[in-house]
Parts: C-alpha cells; structure tokens; sequence
C-alpha cells in the first residue's frame, strides 16, 4: 500500500455540513485512496507478467488518473476545509494577489461562485500559473478532465452531488454559500506562497 487514507475528523461540526454528509463523503474518499493502491498494483503485476499491450492495461492506466485525482482532490478539498474558518488575511501574498488579478476579493468570490453553480459535476479549483504569475477560477469535469497543466490548487471546491445533497438537496447556492464560510485560509495562504516566489 503506497497511499493511506488521511482522517479529516477535525472539521466534524462545521457550520453548514452536516457530520452525515461529512462521513459518508470520507468514506467516498477512503474508496479512491484503496482504488489508487489497488490499480497501482494491478499495473505493477501486468508489467511483471508482460501483459501490457493488453485492452485491460490501457484501461488500467487511463483509470489511474481518474482515482488519484479523486483521492488528492478530496484531501486538498477537506484540508483547505474548517470549522473555525476566519476571514482571508487582508496583509497575505493570496490576498493581494487576488485583488491584483480580480480587481477585487468580492470580484473573485464572485467569479469562483459563478463558476461553482455552473449545471454539471465536478470541481471549481482556483490555480495559480506560476509561469504567467496568474491566478485562475477553473471548473474541473470529473476528476481528470480540465485540470491547467503545471498550474497549483489553492483553493478546491467539490461541486459533485455527494458533497451536498445530504443538506441541501438540489439547493447547490445554499451549499457553495456555506462552503465560502468554511474556508481555512490560513491552509489556502499556505498552499499560495511556496509557489508565488
């Protein structure tokens, strides 16, 4: 076993998710962590017995994306996730990155909402391009599809069903409203300055 699953209990009682929702959506993650390890040993076995130009392998090394990203996803999703969630600091490298790239936070939180309540399943990701030093609110399909290539999560937000239907049913406004309130910034800031340098 190469990966382990990590324990978010930690942010049981936010405001705004339900400890129902929270722990049937770690049990989901829980699920990706074990499909990563068991699709890396399945590979590992085909190559041992050289069974690699088979349709199964293929299918095997497509899917590999498709669940590590569903493991990774997840933790920076609950890891940038808190009960005790405070304001962005307004002095922060993140923070005056945003208003330069926005124009403003609110035009940001404006943008990263809009694009969360877009119909369909999936991811709203906020990277950072450190090539063209830019920040991106960015909707990820699925878990494979979409990502910018060479850019960094900062700020992940998990817009599939699972992650609202529990409390909120089909109201995914009201869920993206709770969820802005629940952002550990600190953790966000944290992800921001290593790759802004």
């Amino acid at each position: 076993m190469i990966y382990e699953a990590k324990n978010f209990d930690s942010i049981l009682g936010t405001k705004g998710f339900s400890d129902t929702m929270l722990k049937n959506h770690f049990t989901l993650y829980q699920g990706y962590v074990n499909n990563t390890n068991k699709l890396i040993d399945a590979k590992n076995a085909m190559i041992k017995e050289g069974n690699v130009g088979t349709p199964e392998f293929a299918e095997l090394a497509r899917r590999f994306g498709w669940e590590f990203n569903g493991m990774r996803l997840h933790e920076l999703y609950f890891g940038n996730t808190a009960k005790d969630a405070k304001v962005i600091d307004k002095n922060s490298g993140l923070f005056k990155k945003i208003v330069d790239d926005f124009g403003s936070n609110e035009n940001w939180a404006h943008e990263f909402k809009l694009v969360g309540a877009m119909r369909g399943i999936g991811w709203v990701i906020l990277y950072y391009d450190s090539s063209a030093k830019r920040l991106f609110n960015c909707w990820i399909n699925e878990h494979d599809t979409g990502h910018l290539a060479g850019a960094t999560p900062i700020l992940v937000m998990d817009v599939f069903e699972h992650a609202f239907m529990t409390d909120y049913g089909i109201k995914r406004a009201d869920y993206i409203e709770a969820f802005m309130k629940a952002i550990d910034w600190g953790v966000v800031a944290k992800r921001f300055e290593p790759v802004s340098k």
